[in-house]
């Protein structure tokens, strides 16, 4: 009888490959990772494997790079580089047994046609856990460990620390939703600001609270932007640098007649399904904000900005792989060209929310700070509750990102109502 011929971890490959893809900045880790699995259609705990593999060697990728370079001469191959990683990962960080990731990344190296079995066996039998230092524990880069202690004190080291687990998933649930979920099998823990933890039987999209509008994916700090705008019921609400529509989604279900803007036109396809799968509607528009848009001033305007995403580390580790100092001043620089314009939108008396999903100073408290010294017709104003965790931060404040909430800007600015 002739032997089964070996065959490469479908898990493993598919992990490889997307990280190969992500950490040559060709994509982020979601769309990448989610398009391989519905093409690859792996079994549900290959599936799980694949993406904690991705998202774990990304979360930990500069601690991993750091065991990893004693060991390498000249320039590594991309794809080697990805498998080393992933197999340093499973080693260092999951604690898999170490003649069992050799012997699984040799096998995978060799089959799959990834990077040089030789290397791979003489690399992940000899690495070694670095030594500690801020940024080995981190696994971040000195001056965004500086950003953060800045912006979290005291709690900033706890903070650090959960960037480092896996993400959770939050979706706002009805509860026809959560009684869904739960018969087909998974578990809905309640969380902060209505927004349920959840950890699911089946694929998102395969649920029936899903496909049936019941469920809708946000993280709570999110959430926590258009729970700043306050009661928005009958009122109409500019939702600015809206992207996808999440949050435009979120206003209707409270009842706003809204209107989403973003840059990116294919975004409005996307957000337009969103909302039908959810028996909602919105309006949608494309511009540019950085110039001035011309539409009756609204009681409530929402400013979203672009921003370099350091409050999302935990669900986008890739963030901190690619991001510099220099980027941060480029994102500021541009949410101070949209500010003013978002704020010639909002009516006498009118409300204004700027938020940005980042915690460095310079996209939050700054930006608010220079715009007040040049439009002193808007006055800050304390936030409503939050059912979440804040640190003052300027005029606004940041949500404090652990437990898998991410780390928002928010501020509220009062238009004054003139004569």
């Amino acid at each position: 009888m002739t032997a089964p011929r070996p065959t490469a971890n479908p898990a493993r490959v598919l992990a490889a490959r997307v990280l190969t893809r992500v950490l040559a900045g060709e994509t982020f880790a979601a769309p990448a990772l989610d398009a391989a699995l519905t093409e690859a259609r792996l079994a549900a705990r290959d599936a799980g494997l694949a993406t904690h593999l991705v998202y774990g060697t990304l979360r930990h990728a500069l601690r991993l790079e750091a065991a990893l370079t004693p060991l390498l001469r000249g320039e590594t191959h991309p794809k080697a580089r990805a498998l080393l990683l992933a197999g340093t990962f499973e080693k260092l960080v999951l604690g898999t047994p170490p003649h069992a990731v050799v012997s699984e990344y040799v096998n995978l190296a060799r089959l799959a046609r990834l990077a040089p079995p030789g290397l791979v066996n003489a690399v992940l039998r000899r690495v070694e856990p670095p030594a500690e230092t801020d940024e080995t524990r981190s696994a971040l880069p000195g001056w965004l460990i500086e950003v953060f202690r800045t912006a979290y004190g005291e709690r900033a080291d706890a903070v650090l620390a959960d960037q480092l687990q896996p993400q959770p998933l939050w979706l706002s649930l009805s509860d026809a939703g959560i009684r869904s979920l739960e018969a087909e099998g998974s578990a809905v823990e309640p969380g902060p600001n209505g927004v349920d933890r959840v950890a699911l039987a089946r694929p998102l999209r395969d649920s029936a609270a899903y496909r049936q509008g019941q469920a809708q994916p946000i993280n709570p700090a999110s959430l926590a932007a258009v729970d700043a705008l306050g009661d928005v019921e009958e009122a109409r609400v500019l939702d600015l640098a809206g992207g996808a529509g999440v949050k435009a989604a979120m206003l209707a279900a409270r009842g706003a007649r809204v209107t989403s803007v973003d840059v990116v036109a294919r975004k409005h396809d996307a957000a337009r399904a969103n909302l039908r799968r959810l028996g909602l509607h919105a309006d949608f528009l494309t511009h540019d904000l950085t110039t001035p848009l011309h539409l009756p001033p609204a009681p409530f305007v929402l400013l979203d900005a672009p921003c370099t995403g350091t409050g999302t580390l935990r669900a986008h580790p890739e963030i901190k792989l690619r991001l510099t100092k220099e980027t941060v001043g480029e994102m500021a620089a541009l949410q101070a060209r949209m500010l003013p314009n978002a704020a010639a939108l909002v009516e006498p008396g009118g409300l204004l929310v700027y938020s940005v999903c980042s915690v460095t100073p310079q996209e939050g408290p700054e930006t608010v700070r220079d715009f007040l010294t040049a439009h002193p017709e808007f006055t800050p104003e304390p936030l409503p509750d939050l059912d979440l965790p804040t640190v003052p931060a300027g005029e606004g404040v940041l949500t404090v990102p652990e437990g898998g909430l991410d780390g928002f800007f928010i501020v509220r600015l009062r238009r004054e109502r003139g004569e």
